[in-house]
C-alpha cells in the first residue's frame, strides 16, 4: 500500500481517533489545521504530526498533500471539500458529509470530474463483517430480504447550546446519528426508497430530537428506522427475510451477527458469524481510504451515500425543517 500525506481539519475527539488510526496504518501524518492555534499544537505534538497550519486553506494547497480528512460540524465541510477537490487533494470526510442533496450532488460530481477519491466515514461500510453478511443474503441463505429495522438512540447532555442541538450548525438526531442508521438499512435494500412515512419531535431549539421513518422501495422492502438524541436506544440492526433474519448489534462498529433460520413457521435454528476487530474501525477505514486511491476508483461507497444524502434530504423536506443557511 503506496504510504499518503494526510492533512487534518480539525481535532475534536473524533480526529484524535482518527489521528491514532492513521498512525497505525499509514505511519505518519503530514498536517493538521484548527483555529486554536494552543488546541492545535498540543494535538500535533501528541499525534506526532509534522506540520501545523492555523488556515485550512493554505494546508489545502500546500503540494505535499495528497489527503484530506475533516472533522468538524457538518456547516464546514461542503466548503472545505471543494476547496480541496479543485485543489486536486482527495477528501476523507466524517459524516454527515454534506448537510443536504444538492450539496452532495455537486461534490460528487466535482470528485468524478477531477477523478478524486470522496468517501464519507460510515465506519460499518468498512467492517470486514458486513462482507460475509452480504455474501450470505447474496447467497440466498435467508431468503428474499423484505424488511429491515434499525435503531440508534445517542443520550446527549441537555446543553442547548452544544452543537448537537444547534440549528445554524445543522444539529439535530437526522445529519447526526441518522446517516448511520440509513447507511445500514440502504445498504441491504435491493433499490432506493421511492416512499417516505415519518414523524418527527423537536428539541426546543427547532433541531429534530427524535423520529420514526418508514421506507419503501418498488420492489416492497420496507425499512423501519428509529432515532433519538435525547433517549438511549441499543444500536441494533435486524435484516429479515423469508427465510430467516440476521441480527446486528453495535451495527456501527460490529464484529457479530447472529443469524436465525427460519425454514418454516415452527422451526428455527441459529448460527453466528465472527469477523474484525470494533478496536481498528477507523483503521479499516484509513485503509479503504488509501486502497480507493490506489486503485483509482472506491468499491460503491460514494455511490450509497449519495442515496443516503437523498434520503436525509427526502425526511427533511418530509417534515419542512430547514436549516437557517438553506
Amino acid at each position: 500500500m503506496t504510504k499518503y500525506n494526510w492533512g487534518m481539519i480539525g481535532t475534536g475527539w473524533i480526529a484524535h481517533e482518527m489521528a491514532d488510526a492513521l498512525n497505525a496504518v499509514n505511519g505518519e501524518i503530514y498536517g493538521v489545521s484548527d483555529m486554536n492555534a494552543e488546541q492545535m499544537a498540543k494535538f500535533a505534538a501528541e499525534k506526532k504530526i509534522q506540520h501545523q497550519f492555523k488556515n485550512p486553506t493554505d494546508m489545502i494547497n500546500d503540494p505535499n498533500i495528497d489527503v484530506i480528512y475533516i472533522a468538524t460540524p457538518h456547516t464546514y465541510h461542503y466548503q472545505y471539500i471543494k476547496e480541496a477537490l479543485n485543489a486536486g487533494k482527495n477528501f476523507f470526510c466524517e459524516k454527515a458529509i454534506t448537510v443536504n442533496a444538492e450539496q452532495f450532488d455537486e461534490v460528487q460530481k466535482l470528485a468524478a470530474d477531477r477523478h478524486l477519491i470522496l468517501t464519507e466515514g460510515f465506519t460499518l461500510l468498512h467492517m470486514p463483517l458486513y462482507k460475509q453478511v452480504k455474501q450470505l443474503i447474496a447467497d440466498g441463505k435467508i431468503g428474499q430480504v423484505k424488511l429491515v429495522q434499525v435503531n440508534f438512540g445517542s443520550l446527549k447532555d441537555y446543553d442547548p447550546k452544544n452543537r448537537f442541538f444547534n440549528k445554524e450548525l445543522a444539529g439535530g438526531a437526522l445529519l447526526d446519528i441518522g446517516g448511520y442508521a440509513t447507511a445500514f438499512a440502504r445498504s441491504f435494500l435491493a433499490k432506493q426508497p421511492t416512499n417516505i412515512l415519518t414523524t418527527v419531535k423537536y428539541f426546543e431549539t427547532g433541531v429534530d430530537e427524535q423520529s420514526g421513518i418508514i421506507l419503501k422501495n418498488d420492489d416492497e422492502q420496507m425499512a423501519v428506522m428509529a432515532l433519538s438524541m435525547r433517549a438511549k436506544q441499543p444500536k441494533r440492526g435486524v435484516i429479515s427475510g423469508t427465510k430467516g433474519y440476521v441480527e446486528i448489534s453495535n451495527y456501527p462498529r460490529a464484529t457479530e451477527a447472529d443469524i436465525t433460520y427460519t425454514a418454516d413457521a415452527h422451526t428455527q435454528t441459529t448460527d453466528k458469524i465472527v469477523a474484525g476487530d470494533d478496536t481498528k474501525a477507523l483503521q479499516y477505514e484509513v485503509a479503504d481510504m488509501q486502497k480507493y486511491i490506489d486503485n483509482g476508483h472506491d468499491d460503491g461507497q460514494l455511490a450509497l451515500s449519495r442515496d443516503v444524502a437523498h434520503i436525509l434530504n427526502d425526511v427533511r423536506n418530509d417534515w419542512g425543517m430547514k436549516y437557517p443557511f438553506e
